[in-house]
Order: C-alpha cells, then structure tokens, then sequence
C-alpha cells in the first residue's frame, strides 16, 4: 500500500503545505536527510489552532494540534520530495515545542500527535527520536510547532 493511500485509510487528507511566514524554506534535503521547518497546526479549514497548554488548551486539543503539525509535515515532505512520499525511508527526529504554562508538564502526551501519525502512516519506518518542549510562545499564537528530520532514498 502507498503512503498516500494508508493516509487516506486512517480518514486524513494532506493540506496544501503552508508557505514561509519568514525567511526561511519549509524543507532542505543535504545528504539523504530532508530537513523539514517547524509546522504549526493548522485545521483542515485553514485556521490556526492558538492558544496555551495549561491556560486554555486541554492536553487533548493540544494533541490534536500536534496531529494537524504532523499532516502539514507530511504535506512539506512530499513537495519536497516532488510528489513521491514512498522515497521517505525513515522518520528520524521530531522536535515538537509546545506553548504553555509553567506548571504544565504533559509535553510528551502532546507530542505523541504527531509521533502516532508518524508510525500509523509510515509503520516502523515511522518511529522516531524525539523532543517535547515547553514553550512560553510560538509563532503567530500556534499552540504547538513539530519539526522533522528524514531519511529519503535517491530520486
């Protein structure tokens, strides 16, 4: 089964991938790893999911979030990659930084949005390294950012 197809079996549907809101370019692939610039969760009507753990975001809706980073992921790692999304080999690292309080500590609960996105679309090619951090603020009020390390095969 093809990546694109197990995506559309778990009931989810890649967005347009999001353009820059700085000076940066979503994905940079140098010797076999694609590099892929934090996402923010964005639903699938194109809004923004804002707001702080801990302050007014439960831990479910920031896992949610985290999901949202993990398609936006997947959408800039196929334009990176011109369309072909079974030339990814392997998850490798995600970062995922989470905006909240100061005594909100379920970071990793948050982050496991996007990890199970990760090994549910990708299987054991899926799993990966990672970090959850807490934050004060992100970009543009974003309640979580997921950045990515991957390993691509050779076009």
């Amino acid at each position: 089964m093809s990546i694109e197809a197990r995506i559309a079996e778990l009931g989810h549907t890649l967005p347009q991938p999001a353009a820059p809101v700085a000076a940066y370019v979503p994905a940079v692939e140098a010797n076999g790893l694609l590099h892929v610039s934090g996402q923010l969760p964005f639903t699938a009507d194109g809004t923004l999911i804002t707001g702080r753990l801990g302050e007014n975001v439960d831990a479910e809706g920031g896992r949610a979030a985290a999901e949202r980073c993990g398609l936006m992921l997947i959408a800039q790692i196929k334009a990176a990659l011109g369309g072909d999304l079974d030339r990814v080999e392997r998850i490798v690292k995600l970062g995922a930084f989470i905006s909240s309080t100061a005594d909100f500590t379920d970071q990793p609960k948050v982050a496991n949005g996007a990890s199970e996105l990760m090994a549910a679309v990708f299987g054991d090619a899926g799993r990966h390294a990672r970090s959850a951090v807490g934050v004060p603020v992100l970009p543009l009020g974003a309640c979580v950012e997921v950045d990515a390390i991957i390993a691509v095969r050779p076009a």
